[in-house]
């Protein structure tokens, strides 16, 4: 009786999430605006896409602040996760406490209190809203979730392993790369992924760190929703769900492949 429960409850919360992208996916096909008749099988969603300047060059910026803030996030995130690992227990437990507070704080108030910070240095510092704000303020959220990634590798790994491998005459550099860098990988990796999906979905401290030159693509669908969704976005969504859809599965299939080696 309890499996039966449970396969339904599975069931249930699955529906309640992907049906919701199915329908959209759906009606990205749909011949008409209408969000709720399928009149008819078209693409022309699909082909006024392409020559949507606006969409398209707000999806090229969102790519570009994501692997920008993806890449910084992941080299400041590994090497503060290096620097805590090595810390005494007291104070690496104050730091991770610390460093797990922007994961914890609703995103509204870092949104604030980043627009805040980039006002004031921008009375000073002549920086304006826009590209380099929207960087940093991705940087900002993403680094602790690489730390978070990569800090149960370190535990798993042993402690005594660099010392080895610099008892067996390996330098401290090459120690780290040839033996303690292979160990963290699948955290550095998850960390790499997680800071890009967060940069590509975030749309509030997007939204109060942006300017009017630099815009993400949540940042341009909302505004959209204003006066009325057009089906173009119906295409997008369904386009990058199959993207994610094909990257999980190729991800799966190397694990796979690896585990099958091992």
């Amino acid at each position: 009786m309890m499996k039966k429960l449970g396969k339904i409850y599975l069931g249930a919360v699955l529906m309640f999430l992907y049906v919701p992208i199915f329908v959209l996916i759906v009606f990205s096909f749909n011949e008409t605006k209408s969000r709720s008749v399928f009149s008819g099988f078209t693409l022309d969603w699909y082909r006024k896409l392409i020559h949507n300047d606006i969409i398209i060059s707000s999806l090229i910026n969102t790519i570009i602040i994501a692997v920008i803030a993806s890449i910084v996030s992941t080299i400041l995130g590994t090497l503060a996760a290096i620097g805590i690992n090595n810390m005494r227990r007291v104070p690496k437990a104050m730091v991770m406490n610390i460093t797990n507070m922007p994961i914890i704080n609703p995103e509204i108030v870092t949104g604030v209190s980043l627009m805040l910070l980039f006002v004031f240095f921008a009375a000073r510092m002549n920086l304006e809203f826009g590209f380099q704000t929207l960087v940093i303020a991705h940087i900002t959220f993403d680094v602790p979730y690489v730390i978070l990634n990569i800090m149960p590798k370190f535990r798993q790994m042993d402690p005594h392993l660099y010392e080895a491998a610099q008892d067996l005459g390996c330098g401290p550099a090459k120690a780290f790369f040839k033996v303690v860098l292979p160990e963290i990988m699948p955290g550095v990796v998850s960390g790499f992924l997680m800071a890009f999906t967060y940069s590509l979905d975030d749309f509030v401290i997007s939204y109060f760190t942006s300017g009017s030159t630099s815009q993400t693509l949540p940042i341009t669908i909302y505004s959209m929703t204003r006066r009325k969704v057009s089906p173009e976005i119906n295409a997008l969504s369904a386009i990058i769900f199959a993207v994610v859809v094909i990257i999980l599965l190729i991800k799966n299939f190397v694990e796979n492949k690896q585990a099958k080696k091992a």
